[in-house]
């Protein structure tokens, strides 16, 4: 089968297209999946480019979409046919989080889903929504589960909340979407007016150019007449930090995700007590939060935004266009 691997020390030129073995059929308690897609994130970004060091040969990228190829004998949660979607911690699969790491993260800690086929345990899976192609399923393992647990689960989301957006990336833009599915108001930050103008057709309430608004934290303020916003999608770690507490409510609470203006920082830990704000920092999500996450896709009807498909064969582009920055939503591969 055709794969792709990754050499030490990293870096988008030691991407390299191999054959390897077919992994064969199923035993006790796995599947064999056929994949058919896979979408870029910044985690996988940062395996390839060699800043989260992987073993030599690793075969990267965490999201996989497919169908079913054939069960072992005592699997009965899916059938041939099924089409399915990868979760990020195979082994999490309810309750509170147990892992501090991405030692069993496909792409990072073990092998990932830039292949033809795998044979790995059922739990490894969920079912795909309704209606959805492979490549729309496959930005849900790390995007759009991120976003879910974020707001859904982490959040509580109500309708009748306000929440803040940073950017227009993929966790960003299903968070726009879930937040409208559930009646929420939405602010939308960005420093590129097409990207803002692009959010604004998806259903943005307001929209924030933080180049144009350096004090983009007190735009928000004024935008809901001084209360804040109840929840903020937080991307870009200590760059953004301070302006999101700024922006959000007193009592409200600011999602951790991503590290985009890096890796460490100060935290202004006196405003963020004065303002008794929750502060939680959280990487993707359980398998459970999978399946409730794809029944209310399958009720709602919420489609992925994605900005551009490659091959495989072209996983080198495909990141080369993420490193930039020009996309809107997801970057997928077809396999």
């Amino acid at each position: 089968m055709k794969a792709i691997r990754l050499r030490r020390p990293g870096g988008l030129d030691q991407l390299e297209r191999v054959t390897l073995p077919d992994p064969g059929q199923p035993g006790p308690g796995a599947i064999r999946v056929r994949l058919h897609a896979s979408s870029l994130n910044y985690h996988d970004l940062a395996v390839v480019s060699g800043h989260m060091p992987a073993d030599d040969g690793r075969i990267p990228m965490s999201d996989g979409a497919g169908v079913v190829e054939a069960v072992g004998p005592d699997v009965t949660e899916f059938v041939p046919g099924d089409h399915v979607v990868s979760t990020f911690f195979p082994t999490w699969l309810n309750g509170d989080p147990t892992i501090a790491d991405f030692s069993t993260t496909p792409g990072d800690g073990v092998d990932g889903y830039a292949r033809e086929v795998v044979v790995m345990p059922w739990t490894a899976f969920t079912r795909a929504p309704q209606g959805y192609s492979h490549a729309e399923a496959a930005t849900l393992t790390t995007a759009g589960l991120t976003a879910w647990r974020a707001l859904i689960v982490d959040g509580g989301l109500r309708a009748g909340d306000t929440v803040l957006v940073l950017g227009t990336g993929g966790v960003s833009i299903f968070a726009l979407q879930y937040a409208k599915a559930m009646g929420a108001t939405v602010i939308a930050t960005s420093s590129s007016d097409e990207k803002l103008e692009r959010a604004l057709q998806l259903g943005a309430d307001y929209l924030v150019n933080y180049r144009r608004e350096e004090n983009w934290g007190q735009r928000v303020l004024e935008l809901t007449h001084g209360r804040g916003v109840d929840h903020v999608v937080e991307v870009g770690g200590p760059g953004t930090l301070a302006q999101s507490i700024t922006a959000t409510r007193v009592g409200g609470h600011i999602a951790l995700i991503g590290i985009l203006t890096g890796l460490a920082g100060p935290v202004p830990t006196v405003a963020l007590m004065a303002r008794q704000q929750r502060l939680q920092g959280l990487i993707v999500g359980s398998r459970q939060h999978q399946v409730d996450m794809v029944r209310a896709i399958d009720a709602t009807g919420i489609k992925p935004v994605i900005d551009k498909s490659f091959a495989l064969s072209d996983i080198a582009d495909a990141f080369s266009l993420q490193r930039s920055g020009g996309h809107f939503g997801k970057i997928v591969l077809e396999i």
